[in-house]
């Protein structure tokens, strides 16, 4: 991985060109953090929402482009943002094929994270971003893919230096806390950094870093 310096020059660059300069305050984890999945449908369903395909195909808007989806090279995850329902469809085969092969058994072993991503951006560019979306207040960010993925590096990079530090939930088990400590997690089933739906909480814009992971093994 390139360094955060290198990183940070390549998103002062990408702004000078025309890109939002939307940056990545912190993350936070709370109640709705963990839920376990707890069946193959289950898995499956989650995935096909996250990927925007199959019953879910209809939360595929414009801004869908924006997602960063993890997929897999061999054994190796690389991470990258789709052009159409074809590669997220490859995407979600890739990912079940992995699935089987790791072989889950859904009796606790399977978790859904989601963490939440919170950016700063100047009040005069923020308001310029907003829309209105199927009658609901979001936002849109225009973006180069190299600001993109930089942007999806400093949330990677945020969700590993959680887990180094001791964050206190007051409603979070001794095995979500694991997780947020990356301990005992085995397999990374499925990442996604969830740019197509922006929201507003109390005036702070975030999205949604989302991850599957297999406990144990």
């Amino acid at each position: 991985m390139e360094s955060m310096r290198d990183i940070n020059r390549v998103m002062e660059r990408e702004i000078a060109k025309g890109s939002c300069p939307l940056k990545l305050d912190h993350i936070e984890f709370r109640d709705y953090s963990y839920q376990e999945i707890t069946s193959k449908e289950k898995l499956l369903e989650v995935l096909s929402y996250l990927l925007r395909i199959g019953d879910f195909k209809q939360y595929a808007g414009k801004t869908i482009l924006n997602n960063v989806y993890m997929d897999l090279r061999g054994k190796k995850p690389v991470f990258k943002r789709t052009k159409t329902a074809m590669e997220r469809n490859n995407i979600f085969a890739t990912i079940r094929r992995y699935a089987k092969k790791v072989k889950p058994q859904y009796n606790g072993d399977v978790y859904l994270e989601t963490v939440r991503c919170y950016f700063d951006m100047p009040q005069e560019n923020l308001e310029k971003c907003r829309y209105t979306y199927q009658g609901n207040e979001t936002y849109a960010f225009l973006m180069s893919n190299k600001y993109i993925m930089a942007l999806y590096t400093h949330c990677l990079v945020a969700r590993k230096e959680a887990a180094m530090q001791d964050m206190q939930v007051e409603s979070f088990t001794e095995k979500e806390y694991e997780m947020v400590r990356l301990e005992n997690v085995g397999e990374v089933l499925f990442q996604v950094l969830l740019l197509d739906n922006v929201c507003s909480d109390d005036g702070r814009i975030y999205s949604e870093y989302v991850s599957i992971y297999l406990i144990g093994g």
